[in-house]
């Protein structure tokens, strides 16, 4: 059984501060009992970031869509997962009005923090929720799974305007707060990859040695399941380098990087 201790100790270790801003995503399955589910996680994580922020994604890409172009932050059920379904409707959650990447805020300043979300126009935009992680020095947590649900690394897209990432054109979209109060959004381009049947998050695992190598991650355990503990400065930084030694898109298949991308950054 996975105790607020085991949590504890798992932040301690891989150098997470109180005062950290940390996003994570879980298979809590793969972790195996833990003490209070989901609650009790979210619980332990929220006690230990006492002066900081914890980000649990609620997103809802899924389900928002051209089809069906409107988000409803008292309404709108998450599909990734339970952890982000019980976060999302949580009193002491702000969710934040991104339409498809919506997150559940933890501790004081989150209400500030989430401001403007309604007006995204992508999923990861620069200024938002994601993206200032980098600006705040950040962390993510993996619990259970790999790089293809590090979410933050689409705000490193962004960040780069990397092409063939976003759906042209969008879709108008409306987002409806916990007042009732709506917003309207001309045109929101969510992710698109020509080329591949699948999301490039799904080759996000191809960053893993370098990111390992440059001191991006480390590892650990808690319960049954790995944990990839992520510093957002340094994944950022690191994949950017790799983007500007690339002669392909790096994210369309699997890939090997060399190592000659990567071996003058290792620390």
């Amino acid at each position: 059984m996975i105790t607020k201790d085991d949590v504890f100790r798992l932040l301690e270790a891989h150098g997470v501060q109180r005062s950290d801003v940390v996003t994570i995503h879980a298979a809590l399955r793969a972790a195996g009992p833990i003490e209070g589910g989901a609650d009790g996680l979210i619980d332990a994580l929220k006690a230990y970031l006492c002066d900081g922020l914890l980000l649990v994604p609620t997103h809802t890409w899924a389900v928002v869509n051209a089809a069906n172009p409107h988000f409803d932050v008292r309404s709108t059920v998450p599909n990734i997962g339970t952890l982000a379904r019980v976060a999302a409707f949580r009193p002491d959650a702000v969710r934040s009005l991104h339409p498809t990447h919506s997150l559940a805020v933890f501790g004081r300043g989150a209400r500030e923090y989430v401001q403007g979300e309604e007006r995204s126009t992508t999923p990861a935009p620069m200024g938002g929720c994601l993206s200032r992680l980098y600006e705040l020095g950040g962390k993510v947590l993996l619990l259970g799974v790999g790089h293809e649900r590090n979410t933050y690394l689409h705000a490193v897209d962004e960040r780069m305007n990397l092409p063939n990432r976003l759906r042209q054109p969008g879709f108008a979209v409306s987002v409806t707060d916990w007042d009732g109060n709506t917003t309207h959004v001309a045109e929101f381009h969510p992710h698109a990859v020509a080329g591949i049947p699948v999301g490039c998050s799904e080759f996000y695992p191809n960053y893993g040695p370098a990111l390992d190598a440059c001191g991006a991650v480390t590892r650990g355990t808690l319960g049954n399941a790995t944990v990839l503990v992520c510093d957002c400065r340094r994944m950022t930084d690191c994949v950017m380098h790799l983007w500007q030694q690339a002669d392909r898109d790096i994210c369309l298949g699997p890939f090997d990087i060399p190592e000659a991308w990567y071996s003058r950054i290792i620390p």
